[in-house]
């Protein structure tokens, strides 16, 4: 049993333990946060799915006014969260393959969602860090999904659109879209 007088020594040794540990993790999560990723990178074919884009940079020093992010194919009836400060607008595009939602026919879903900063005093400076969220159906095809997200700054424009070419890793391109593993399920039906 250890005593109220052991608990400070058995402390500081803890903390020598997690100094290294903590900047292991921080090696291992930095070059991630250098682009817009997604929260969960992992989710079940045809399933209603929360893309929750987390955006942790301006373009150089200039604060970001702008999210634009292009739904994939196959991606089905997008609907993203509002955002305090900020504007969104829908871009709906005709489909050259119509679906079935819900008994009813779709000819044209969303195609681009994008959130735009109401004021100057809305902008996402560099040196903070914020979240876009949108909720849409999934393919019913597993494999790997990207999403294409530009951010517009006061100055200048990133466009995280890159996908890898065969026998290449999402390491290797410069500016990564983000990207789903859309998994295989096993049963029928889909969630809400």
């Amino acid at each position: 049993m250890t005593s109220i007088f052991q608990a400070p020594a058995l402390l500081a040794g803890r903390r020598a333990l997690a100094v290294p540990f903590l900047a292991w993790v921080a090696l291992a999560v930095g070059p991630a946060s250098a682009h817009i990723t997604l929260e969960y990178q992992v989710a079940n074919a045809g399933s209603y799915y929360k893309a929750n884009f987390k955006v942790g940079h301006g373009c150089g020093q200039s604060p970001i006014q702008q999210i634009i992010v292009t739904i994939p194919a196959g991606v089905q009836g997008a609907k993203p969260m509002p955002k305090a400060g900020w504007t969104v607008d829908i871009q709906r595009e005709a489909l050259t393959k119509p679906y079935d939602d819900h008994g009813r026919t779709v000819t044209d879903d969303v195609a681009r969602i994008s959130w735009t900063a109401k004021t100057p005093a809305d902008y996402l400076p560099n040196t903070h860090y914020d979240e876009f969220a949108l909720q849409a159906r999934l393919p019913a095809k597993a494999g790997p999904l990207y999403w294409a997200v530009s951010q517009v700054c006061e100055q200048g424009r990133i466009d995280w659109s890159e996908t890898p070419k065969a026998g290449q890793k999402a390491s290797d391109v410069k500016s990564p879209a983000a990207l789903l593993e859309v998994m295989p399920t096993s049963g029928g039906g889909h969630q809400h």
